[in-house]
């Protein structure tokens, strides 16, 4: 095999892990998003992905993957949050708010000035087998513990009293939904940087409450949209040569507006 073929070929294999883990987070944050407004947090979801940025800067400075970096600092950040929240009794939205904000000036100053934009609104990158396995194994691994726990999350959220005398520990349970969120917007980071991923998560389920019938259509509709919305910006940004984060939130945002227009069924 000649050096040209081979290159092509990695190129090729690179390009489609880069596509299969982009649609693959497009479903989970379809579904994360829908127990995101069941929450109340979908707004609160956007701020979030900001925390990621302070760990994207300190990963540049050390020479190391930015993804790992942001890892930590969205993990270190939910931690904060859900600790905050049950020390001081302060919602969730408004700790996330909080900490979003330091995070947000902390990573501003820190993150080199000549990576700040791919940063904020992510950038096409080399995607390596493990980085490829591990994006497909998180991303699972999300989707089959919140639809396994759908039952369980949803009457900690409708009825957190019902849902004590039930037995469930429903701090755990919102620290384990807050892991599942962060780890979402990780995998978004790549695609969509710290001012977008989070918004993925949001205009996809706010649609599909829209639109949806049931609390199970919400799921469907929202990882739907989530996905058309991921594919068609992957496409359309590969077309006219742009970066793909700021494509695939303009086609949700249509989508959305589009179902303003679409009577929800009784």
């Amino acid at each position: 095999m000649s050096m040209v073929t081979s290159t092509t070929t990695m190129i090729t294999t690179n390009f489609a892990f880069y596509i299969i883990l982009a649609l693959v987070m497009a479903v989970t944050a379809g579904i994360v998003g829908a127990f995101a407004v069941m929450r109340r947090l979908s707004i609160a979801s956007d701020p979030m992905s900001h925390i990621a940025l302070p760990g994207v800067g300190l990963a540049l400075l050390f020479g190391v993957n930015p993804l790992l970096g942001a890892t930590a600092s969205l993990l270190v950040g939910a931690f904060i949050i859900w600790g905050l929240e049950n020390k001081t009794k302060i919602s969730t939205d408004a700790m996330i708010g909080v900490v979003f904000s330091l995070a947000l000036a902390i990573g501003a100053l820190i993150t080199p000035s000549e990576e700040i934009i791919n940063a904020l609104f992510g950038s096409y990158s080399q995607i390596s087998l493990l980085e490829f396995a591990s994006g497909i194994a998180i991303s699972l691994g999300i989707i089959i513990y919140l639809l396994y726990q759908k039952e369980k999350i949803t009457l900690s959220i409708l009825s957190p009293e019902l849902a004590k005398t039930s037995g469930l520990n429903n701090q755990l349970l919102n620290l384990y939904f807050l892991i599942a969120m962060v780890m979402t917007i990780m995998l978004g980071l790549r695609y969509l940087g710290a001012l977008l991923a989070g918004t993925l998560i949001i205009i996809p389920a706010v649609t599909a409450k829209n639109l949806a019938r049931s609390l199970s259509s919400m799921f469907s509709i929202s990882a739907v949209v989530s996905l058309i919305s991921v594919a068609s910006g992957l496409a359309l940004s590969e077309k006219i040569g742009v970066e793909p984060g700021p494509v695939i939130i303009c086609v949700a945002g249509l989508i959305f507006i589009a179902s303003l227009l679409i009577k929800k069924p009784e």
